[in-house]
């Protein structure tokens, strides 16, 4: 027996049609799990389902602004009606705070959008699918994989980044809260934090050349991470390998906090 054969399974990766989603999600599938891909754009939903037509899992995708919790909700009925189940939810989306303008001038509006994306966004999709996981728990069908992306902006001081690490510290805490409320019902609860890694949120500062100079020595692998850096900890933490680990921050940055 395989204890990383994820058949059977059934998994929503929120933010799944790019970078470190993708990444998620093509592994998911590749260990025979089926996908829900939620974002808001329909055709890169499409593209990011065709990357993934060759592997065992059925994919699905569903536009969703993780913001608004009707939204979130259509989006699981649909995919709940498709599946006929959940059994795991990667809360990946949110969007970066471009560390450019100073605390003193930040803004209401960006506060608030840094917050509705990043972490209500958290809340809503957590929320549905918790309420899916425990409904099946109380007819004894006791399986469930809460995981979100954060950040090692959680952990570290951030310049001009403020709005964006209070959202990502949240997001541990608030993994942390589910890990013990919901064990009982046989879900477990999990934070992701990456370090630097090749996407379309970083494409600007990776390509900064004063930026890299910088950053690069301070990484012991000596490479930004990639997309596919982070499908071996989400088949592990969908599968039954990881049944008593939960409430756990996860870094995988390569090294860059050790050095």
């Amino acid at each position: 027996m395989n204890i990383f054969d994820l058949s059977g399974r059934v998994a929503v990766i929120t933010g799944g049609n790019g970078g470190i989603g993708l990444g998620i999600a093509q592994a998911l599938a590749l260990s025979g799990c089926d996908v829900s891909i939620w974002g808001r754009n329909a055709e890169k939903n499409k593209s990011a389902a065709a990357t993934m037509v060759a592997g065992p899992g059925k994919v699905d995708t569903r536009v969703c602004d993780v913001s608004d919790p009707a939204s979130v909700n259509d989006a699981m009925k649909a995919t709940l009606d498709t599946f006929g189940r959940v059994d795991g939810c990667f809360a990946n989306a949110g969007i970066g705070g471009g560390g450019r303008r100073p605390f003193i001038d930040r803004t209401e509006d960006e506060w608030r959008k840094m917050f509705a994306t990043n972490l209500d966004g958290v809340f809503h999709v957590f929320q549905a699918a918790a309420r899916h996981m425990t409904e099946r728990s109380a007819s004894g069908d006791r399986f469930g994989r809460l995981v979100a992306t954060s950040s090692l902006a959680s952990l570290f001081g951030t310049a001009r980044n403020e709005h964006y690490a209070a959202t990502k510290a949240a997001i541990n805490a608030l993994c942390r809260a589910l890990a013990v409320e919901l064990a009982r019902h046989g879900v477990t609860s999990n934070a992701i934090l990456p370090g630097w890694i090749r996407s379309d949120m970083t494409a600007r500062v990776i390509a900064d050349e004063k930026f890299v100079g910088a950053v690069m020595p301070r990484i012991p692998v000596r490479r930004f991470g990639e997309p596919s850096d982070f499908g071996g900890i989400a088949v592990y933490l969908m599968s039954n390998a990881s049944s008593y680990h939960t409430a756990d921050c996860f870094v995988i940055d390569g090294g860059y906090t050790a050095f």
